[in-house]
């Protein structure tokens, strides 16, 4: 399949998982019902549940997968190693720190951008020290066991937060930021993340000359013209902007990032560059469909995205690193 005919399958993957989430819930709607409300010719009880619940959801869970996706693509292209994510990193779980500190606090009722400003200061933050490390060494083991230490760190402290939260309603609202979730979420809320994410793949998708350089070597990317020190630092503020938002609006979601450039890498000749955008629409269908599950198994209460997507994930995270030792050995 060419590069082209892949991108439209996926397109057109994302946009048949989209409706379907429209279409499937636990409150069931035939499809006329979910047209109408569509197309504003239904009662005002069908409209409320497609356009505020269903919709939103749906373009919560697509946008952040894709998110997560780019920058698990564009991580692994920068540091030519294809188990790095924002999560085994210490991005999403340092982002969720930031956004856990702001409810400790109660500062989102107080202004409603701080959730998504702290949640991106602290995947910057962790970003940031990820590329200082990988300018110190040459060893992925050294940067991957660096991550696992961050992201263990990032999970201690908000550990300890929830161990001193001053109510249990500040508690819960914590727990539940840490488990990951799309439900509930209104226009409102991807509007305050949705310019930091945009801004963040942008500036991602301007680094994949440079990601495709890279497969040379650092010093024969060097060599034909790219500045080393400024594709890092480019790709590192557009993981932190695009994970941070995706934190914010979803709280911690893991091995998305990881799972769709493994699958996509070998469709586009192990390219970097041309797997940025294949990855993020692949990584939005998997959470889309993820969430249409967690809505439709029948469970007292509702699964979280984020606990539904490490079940899924941490599998073929072994599967990855096991066929990684087996190609070696």
């Amino acid at each position: 399949m060419s590069f082209s005919w892949l991108n439209l399958a996926l397109a057109a993957a994302a946009v048949a998982a989209l409706a379907a989430a429209c279409f499937l819930g636990t409150t069931p709607m035939s499809v006329p019902r979910v047209l109408a409300a569509l197309l504003g010719q239904a009662p005002a009880g069908d409209s409320l549940v497609v356009w505020h619940i269903r919709l939103p959801r749906a373009a919560a869970a697509f946008v952040v997968g894709a998110a997560l996706g780019a920058s698990g693509a564009a991580l692994q292209g920068l540091l030519r190693n294809p188990l790095a994510e924002p999560g085994v990193l210490g991005v999403s779980a340092s982002a969720s720190l930031g956004a856990t500190f702001v409810l400790y606090y109660g500062l989102a009722d107080a202004w409603a951008y701080s959730v998504p400003v702290a949640a991106i200061t602290g995947a910057s933050a962790a970003s940031a020290l990820i590329a200082l490390v990988a300018l110190r060494t040459s060893s992925v083991v050294t940067l991957i066991l660096v991550g696992v230490g961050l992201s263990s760190f990032a999970g201690a402290t908000m550990a300890l937060l929830m161990n001193l939260a001053p109510n249990p309603f500040s508690l819960a609202d914590m727990v539940n930021w840490m488990l990951g979730s799309v439900a509930n979420r209104s226009a409102d809320d991807l509007a305050l993340a949705l310019p930091f994410l945009a801004v963040g793949l942008a500036v991602l998708f301007m680094t994949r000359r440079g990601l495709s350089a890279l497969t040379l070597g650092e010093e024969a990317a060097a060599g034909v013209g790219l500045n080393l020190r400024r594709q890092r630092l480019a790709v590192v503020l557009g993981t932190g902007l695009a994970t941070g938002a995706a934190v914010a609006i979803a709280g911690t979601i893991g091995f998305v990032g990881i799972i769709a450039p493994h699958l996509v890498r070998p469709r586009v000749d192990h390219d970097p560059a041309r797997s940025l955008l294949p990855s993020a629409l692949l990584a939005g269908v998997i959470l889309e469909l993820a969430d249409i599950g967690v809505r439709l198994l029948p469970t007292d209460s509702e699964l979280k995205l984020g606990v539904v997507a490490a079940l899924i994930g941490a599998p073929a995270f072994v599967w990855i690193t096991l066929q990684r030792r087996a190609v070696r050995d």
